[in-house]
């Protein structure tokens, strides 16, 4: 169950702007930056995101959900520099938010226009968690403060449909200022703590017995 489709669909639209402009404030030297994802150059990470929703507004959706799909956008992207980027996603952020104002409340809760295990909406906030992820990767790797607000809470929310799908639990996540959300029907185990911690935990990006947590917890383990 995602957030609202109001909140889903404005959030994400803010989310991208948010990353065009940090993708703008990056100097050369930053540029080629190794991040915390392995392999990955500050600009690979930037042209993964770009690449998603550059593939989702040329309806490149079966392309989109092949496990070689990363690859094939940092590949596409070789050599592009932060404002070539920059264009591209400003250009295709303005066809998918298009595309999101036409959904209504039955398409938002029906399902993915590709095969997956979730709803649209799901999918759409899915979209706003992983650039709001990357955002940090790329924060990490720079040197600069991390962010929260609305997007940290749009992670951890669809984090908790990644674990229920993955049958972790049941527990709930009452992190510190957010409310409480339940994976895989709530109850058992509850979580609380930084919510950015648990976050970077459930992605793999830090060791889960920093927040007490087993390995299980992370959604790409």
């Amino acid at each position: 169950m995602s957030l609202s489709r109001t909140e889903v669909v404005a959030g994400t639209a803010d989310e991208l702007a948010g990353f065009e402009a940090l993708v703008r404030s990056i100097d050369d030297a930053g540029w080629g930056s190794p991040t915390r994802c392995q392999g990955w150059s500050v600009a690979d990470v930037c042209a993964h995101v770009v690449g998603t929703i550059a593939d989702i507004a040329a309806g490149r959706l079966q392309e989109l959900v092949s496990p070689d799909s990363p690859a094939r956008q940092v590949a596409e992207r070789a050599g592009h520099t932060q404002h070539q980027m920059a264009d591209e996603l400003q250009a295709a952020a303005k066809v998918t938010a298009d595309m999101a104002a036409s959904f209504d409340d039955a398409m938002w809760a029906g399902p993915a226009p590709v095969e997956l295990p979730e709803t649209l909406g799901t999918a759409v906030e899915g979209i706003w968690y992983d650039a709001f992820v990357h955002s940090d990767d790329i924060r990490a790797a720079l040197g600069r403060p991390s962010a929260s607000g609305p997007g940290l809470r749009a992670a951890v929310s669809h984090l908790t449909d990644l674990l229920t799908q993955r049958s972790w639990g049941p527990a709930t996540l009452a992190l510190d200022g957010l409310e409480p959300f339940a994976v895989s029907g709530g109850g058992g185990q509850r979580v609380t703590g930084d919510p950015l911690s648990f976050v970077l935990a459930a992605t793999g990006r830090a060791d889960a017995a920093t927040v007490g947590l087993d390995a299980g917890v992370n959604v790409y383990g």
